[in-house]
């Protein structure tokens, strides 16, 4: 069955093509060619302040440049989030894109007594796929890949995405042309799926 597929390709270097731009690219196209509507929005092309305070962030109007992107993430039923490890966590980029993105009122909204609210994103599920340079397993088993996990529940989760899947790609420094194209043939297979 056809889904709507937002893809945010979280690279915050625009200025050359990078690992995160071509697992975008592979992911989108087998999924386009399964018939999925996609939307690719890179967020190294955006430009929008930071939030500094909890008031702005409750109730400043959302930046224009970020109009369509918020409207995209209404719009889709999977959200494919994409990024490379920086100090060990997302790029402030990507934190700051989530920050105004997902805010009350659209992402969730305040409920009186229930200090978890109500989501307003759910009936959506989602897949981050991180790329770092050590190896995977030791993120994930050393690290408990505490960040991912972090913006899985705390983020994704708490506004609704259910369930959220992971993608680990690690040792992408040393990485063989065969191995990143057996990954490259994996995001493929992710997109052809909707997962």
């Amino acid at each position: 069955m056809s889904q709507r597929i937002l893809i945010l390709q979280g690279h915050p270097d625009a200025s050359k093509t990078h690992l995160c731009h071509s697992f975008a690219k592979h992911y989108c196209e087998s999924a386009q060619a399964k018939s999925h509507e996609v939307r690719l929005i890179e967020l190294a092309s955006l430009d929008f302040p930071l939030l500094r305070s909890q008031q702005e962030w409750q109730t400043a109007p959302l930046p224009p440049s970020l109009t369509a992107a918020q409207e995209s993430i209404g719009w889709c039923q999977h959200l494919v989030l994409i990024f490379p490890l920086w100090l060990g966590d997302m790029p402030a980029l990507v934190k700051a894109f989530l920050e105004q993105s997902l805010r009350p009122g659209f992402a969730f909204e305040y409920v009186a007594g229930n200090p978890m609210g109500k989501k307003g994103l759910t009936g959506r599920s989602a897949r981050i796929v991180v790329t770092m340079g050590m190896p995977a397993v030791i993120y994930r088993h050393l690290y408990r890949a505490h960040s991912v996990k972090s913006l899985e529940r705390n983020i994704l989760g708490f506004v609704g995405f259910s369930p959220v899947r992971e993608t680990l790609i690690g040792g992408v420094e040393t990485m063989s042309d065969k191995k990143r194209n057996e990954w490259f043939r994996k995001l493929q297979e992710l997109g052809s799926e909707a997962k």
